[in-house]
């Protein structure tokens, strides 16, 4: 995969093109909105879906640590789809996320799904999370804000004109002083960056990195925007 560079606050970070963040001057990797356990969520209400999001999804996050091989990780909320999700772990889910996290400082921001820390799993959770010039929360804060914002939240996605019209995919949404993520999770919506809830937070205006396969894809947001060019 090929990262794309991004400069905030005066760091270098990472854009990875399977949807995390990397800051490799302080060894950590950074993952929005996992949502473990929705398929279990929406089984105890009645709407079952298959049950294999967890593993999917950390299977997903345990290539990204062989690839990045980080001393951080840095969760920004949302890991579990309510508050109840990791006493729904599957007991070999909850062994593949131990394993993981083995010999990694983890750090689980709240959210709004996941109001209280994970029972029974490392780490550490907090409200937000601040490393020098880096303020990782889970939600955006509205109004003027200091460069260094990293979030998640919203799941943003984008699309990318084509002349068939347009492919929609996954996105981070970024500009000088702060960065959104792209939902991480397998069981994730996406709401349009275009929404007046991601693009007032980008008053003057904004780069969408669209998820490819291998590599991102950047394009400006707001209905200017003509072509994409590979990131």
């Amino acid at each position: 995969m090929t990262p794309a560079p991004l400069h905030i606050a005066g760091e270098r970070l990472m854009l990875d093109p399977a949807g995390l963040l990397a800051w490799p001057a302080r060894r950590t990797l950074v993952v929005g909105d996992l949502h473990l356990e929705k398929g279990s969520a929406f089984a105890r209400h009645g709407s079952l879906l298959p049950p294999y999001d967890t593993r999917e999804t950390l299977a997903r996050l345990h290539l990204a640590l062989r690839r990045w091989r980080p001393a951080r990780l840095v969760a920004l909320g949302d890991s579990f789809h309510d508050a109840g999700g990791a006493g729904r772990l599957a007991a070999e889910d909850a062994q593949t996320l131990h394993r993981l996290l083995d010999g990694i400082e983890m750090l689980w921001v709240l959210g709004n799904h996941d109001p209280t820390p994970p029972e029974g799993l490392p780490g550490t959770a907090l409200e937000e999370h601040r490393d020098g010039p880096l303020l990782f929360r889970h939600q955006a804060q509205r109004g003027p804000v200091k460069p260094g914002e990293v979030s998640g939240h919203f799941h943003p996605k984008g699309t990318m004109p084509t002349r068939c019209g347009g492919v929609t995919r996954p996105c981070f949404v970024a500009d000088a002083w702060r960065v959104m993520l792209p939902a991480f999770g397998a069981y994730t919506g996406g709401l349009d960056a275009a929404d007046p809830a991601i693009a007032g937070l980008f008053p003057r205006g904004a780069r969408l990195f669209l998820l490819g396969k291998d590599r991102l894809y950047s394009l400006p947001m707001g209905p200017g925007r003509t072509r994409a060019a590979t990131a």
